[in-house]
């Protein structure tokens, strides 16, 4: 019996950006204008069946339902964290999934996106990093994880639990993505659909140099660097990248970042008890950093099944902070969320499919917040 090939999968309505999407319609003899309803349906009333969009030409649905792909990427597993922080297991169309964690403030219900299948870099803290990199996510999967995410609180979350904010800090070496992220970014940020504003939006990176220097042509988002260490030495044993972009040439690359945006970079330092939580790294991280141009965020170390590595005391956490905001540094330390569902920072694997624990998974956490509960 012959085998049937496999269709090639459609281009996704999400890939496009406004520019785009108008672009497609006068190709196709259809009014430009048009995209800006479609983008309001799909981003601002964020109405997922495309019979309900009612000033949209029936010739037009047509061609989309033919031509183009409307489905979102699917959420087949959930976590409600004891401090309120939700991490959802989301697949792809070719089976492959990623983890995306919201994170709830006071004001603000966060995104952490991942920008790709995996990770290339191996950060030797990270959870994501041991499962190396199957591939890059597009755009649309991307924006598909916000939307997903989205329409699942609005189904089964309060009307207050609906995401504010997006930071680039999931699986995945945003600026390794640098094309499909940029164009994300621009979707997240076209007035017409979702909206957000720059100041809502965080890019993370380790430090990619070559990408870095090409962050002229980004949407002017707030940047957070990945430092984790003032040392040469030490931020090679824990970012292996920095053999290739030792902690001069990243800084090099970091001074030419434009400044549009936002008035200071953050740099991200996970705390790891002695190892880099010594009095000498205070001294180098003052050394490094200017004062009126940076904010540390202080992350203490947050552990995974086999790692190495150990979290500070909370007196030694406060202690660095204390000393950095004596120098004159806006520092913060990070508060922990999600650690009870491994959803916080560096914890972050897709791995529940591939050892086939979704109904395990499921079931023993709604017994351990049960737990916690009482």
């Amino acid at each position: 019996m012959a085998m049937t090939a496999k269709q090639p999968r459609k281009k996704s309505l999400y890939s496009f950006t406004l520019s785009e999407l108008r672009d497609y319609l006068a190709e196709r003899g259809f009014a430009k204008f048009a995209a800006d309803q479609i983008y309001q349906w799909m981003y601002k009333i964020q109405e997922r069946d495309i019979n309900n969009w009612t000033n949209v030409s029936k010739k037009i649905k047509e061609d989309f339902i033919t031509n183009l792909d409307l489905d979102l990427p699917k959420i087949i597993w959930n976590g409600l964290s004891k401090d309120g922080t939700r991490k959802f297991l989301v697949k792809m169309h070719d089976e492959q999934t990623v983890e995306a964690v919201a994170i709830p403030a006071r004001d603000r219900l966060t995104l952490c996106l991942s920008s790709q299948v995996g990770c290339a870099i191996g950060c030797t803290f990270c959870h994501t990093g041991t499962m190396g990199l199957k591939r890059h996510l597009l755009p649309d999967e991307i924006v598909g994880q916000f939307m997903a995410i989205q329409y699942w609180l609005k189904e089964n979350a309060s009307e207050e639990e609906r995401l504010t904010n997006i930071v680039y800090m999931g699986q995945g070496e945003p600026l390794h993505n640098y094309d499909n992220v940029r164009t994300s970014a621009i979707i997240f940020m076209e007035d017409k659909g979702l909206g957000l504003s720059q100041r809502k939006i965080t890019l993370s990176t380790s430090g990619l140099v070559p990408q870095i220097e090409k962050m002229w042509d980004f949407p002017p988002v707030n940047i957070a660097i990945s430092l984790h260490a003032a040392h040469n030495n030490i931020r090679t044993e824990l970012m292996p990248i920095n053999k290739a972009y030792d902690l001069e040439r990243l800084f090099t690359a970091i001074r030419k970042v434009p400044l549009k945006a936002y008035r200071r970079i953050t740099y991200e330092y996970i705390l790891i008890a002695d190892l880099n939580d010594r009095p000498e790294d205070i001294q180098g991280l003052v050394d490094l950093l200017e004062k009126d141009k940076s904010k540390i965020n202080l992350i203490p170390y947050n552990d995974f099944p086999g790692s190495k590595f150990k979290r500070p005391s909370n007196s030694k956490v406060i202690w660095f902070q204390e000393e950095l905001l004596k120098r004159g540094y806006v520092c913060t330390t990070r508060t922990t969320k999600g650690q009870d569902i491994l959803a916080a920072c560096g914890q972050l694997k897709s791995e529940y499919e591939k050892l086939n624990l979704w109904d395990r998974a499921e079931s023993e956490l709604s017994k351990r917040i049960e737990s916690l509960s009482n």
